[in-house]
């Protein structure tokens, strides 16, 4: 299977993750849902984790982990909390911000630089934001980007974005250590062993929450594993920055299941400025 399949694969289980989420998930606090997708995912990666292992790894890779974990977990409730409060369609595609900030983390701490094409990514993703609140122009030119701030989950989500922007960088750091095949399903069952120990015996969202329901539970977390492994799969036959350019179309089909589940409205225009963004970060991962 070629990467480019893989990875809208992997796209396409992310989208189907978070609409599960939103639709079954609703009641769940963000720990909760948390443990759900994290808890489950991690238990399909654990047989990958085993057939793959690590290689001898440096005490600064376990550094760099003991970092990574944390900001994941905190991201991921930013996220959850984020599809929970607002429609679908009006919180992924901030997650295009994300090659945006890693430009910042990436030179701060890789000392990577942005070529200028790389610099007309960024304009596209944000012209694409403002384009998702472009009926707030009547307002003033500036109010399409006011509007965010006014929408709860796009606040959490370009938080979350801000995260990931530092995960990516801190991530590729790690995995500089090890390779695409091993450090992925490590990475993944490690994340989702840190669910389990960390919230696993809290009162609002011990493991009892993984059976409340567990149809609901076990679809999020097996579109999470599909996520995971052909994730990584595709990692193993592209550079990375394609693969995750790719990847991205998780908002375009996120959008269509705000529409077709949630009766979420102008889906024309909102794929349109999504589609911007997407162009964006294709630009930026060249």
């Amino acid at each position: 299977m070629s990467w480019l399949v893989l990875s809208l694969v992997c796209a396409f289980a992310l989208a189907t993750a978070d609409a599960l989420t939103k639709r079954y998930l609703a009641g769940y606090t963000p720990l909760e849902a948390v443990l759900v997708r994290f808890g489950y995912a991690g238990l399909v990666m654990v047989p990958l984790a085993l057939a793959n292992p690590l290689p001898a790894v440096p005490a600064v890779f376990w550094g760099l982990l003991a970092l990574l974990v944390p900001l994941e977990l905190l991201a991921m409730a930013f996220y959850v909390k984020a599809i929970q409060t607002s429609p679908l369609a009006l919180t992924l595609p901030y997650l295009a911000f994300t090659p945006v900030l890693v430009t910042v983390t990436g030179l701060v701490v890789l000392g990577e630089t942005v070529s200028p094409l790389g610099l007309v990514g960024v304009v596209l993703v944000v012209a694409g934001a403002w384009l998702l609140n472009v009926e707030r122009l009547h307002e003033g030119v500036l109010a399409p980007f006011r509007a965010i701030t006014r929408e709860p989950g796009a606040r959490l989500m370009l938080a979350t974005a801000a995260l990931y922007s530092v995960t990516a960088v801190v991530g590729k750091a790690a995995m500089a250590h090890a390779t695409p095949s091993s450090f992925g399903p490590f990475y993944f069952a490690l994340l989702g062993v840190a669910t389990l120990a960390l919230f696993g015996g809290r009162r609002r969202a011990g493991l009892a929450v993984l059976w409340r329901r567990p149809w609901a539970g076990g679809a999020v977390g097996l579109a999470m594993g599909v996520m995971a492994v052909t994730h990584f799969l595709a990692l193993d036959l592209v550079e990375a920055a394609y693969m995750i350019a790719v990847k991205r179309t998780s908002l375009l089909f996120g959008m269509v299941y705000g529409a077709l589940w949630f009766q979420e409205e102008r889906l024309g225009r909102h794929l349109g400025a999504g589609g911007v963004m997407l162009a964006g970060v294709v630009l930026l991962s060249l």
